[in-house]
């Protein structure tokens, strides 16, 4: 039996919003927990659960990210009501399935989320096959773990081996998207962190053309993974859409 794609963080009381987050490759989503007391009682934090990592650790990896999409769809829908206002936070990886997220609801569900933020993420184009040397190259999957704001003192071998494998797995994962240019009907923002040699300014621009209900570019101090980093100030900006 499969677990929940969904896990809410918020306990008490139905909140006025929903705030959907999608974590980068290799992670699962219980780094937006503490997200839910810095957001406070206005707004309910829920993270989406990819199978083969935390809760769903013994599940075989999901096959495509038309499943992942689809399961989401199907628990999110039912979670909310229909006048809810949600904002979609995608972060790296997780930014191109919160554009799927956000494209799918208004085709296949008529809804329109307030906005979309992707952080650390390039345009959804920039996907389609960039994946495959990280799915074949362990080296190459070496470096993007060296770049996470991990201290490796805190990391054994087998650790490190587990991190390495669910990053494999989300490699292959995005070798299955089949894009799609779409303007969103939704406002757009594409946060990027001002050292981070990944996601450039440059790349974030590229969300303009996916933008149909408005686009803003903005950038945090720190990384690649500003928004561990910097989580405060992340989840600070994410409330104007909710307070």
């Amino acid at each position: 039996m499969s677990g929940p794609w969904l896990l809410p963080f918020h306990a008490g009381p139905p909140a006025p919003a929903t705030l959907l987050c999608l974590a980068p490759a290799g992670a699962g989503c219980g780094q937006y927990r503490p997200w839910q007391a810095m957001a406070g009682p206005e707004v309910s934090v829920v993270g989406v659960q990819l199978p083969g990592r935390e809760t769903r650790w013994a599940e075989p990896p999901a096959s495509s990210v038309d499943e992942v999409v689809t399961g989401v769809l199907g628990e999110l829908t039912a979670l909310l009501k229909p006048d809810d206002p949600l904002i979609v936070f995608g972060q790296s990886f997780g930014g191109l399935l919160g554009y799927e997220i956000v494209r799918r609801l208004a085709d296949d569900y008529g809804r329109r989320p307030r906005a979309l933020v992707v952080a650390g993420c390039r345009p959804p184009h920039m996907w389609v096959g960039a994946g495959r040397g990280l799915a074949e190259d362990d080296a190459e999957l070496t470096k993007l773990l060296d770049v996470r704001a991990l201290d490796e003192d805190d990391l054994d071998e087998d650790s490190r081996e587990l991190m390495l494998d669910v990053l494999r797995q989300d490699a292959r994962l995005s070798l299955t998207y089949t894009h799609h240019a779409v303007a969103l009907p939704a406002t757009l923002e594409a946060w990027g962190g001002e050292d981070d040699e990944t996601v450039t300014p440059g790349h974030l621009d590229g969300w303009r053309a996916y933008a149909g209900g408005g686009f803003r570019r903005r950038t945090f101090p720190g990384g690649h993974y500003f928004c561990l980093e910097r989580a405060d100030d992340v989840v600070a900006a994410l409330g104007a859409y909710w307070s």
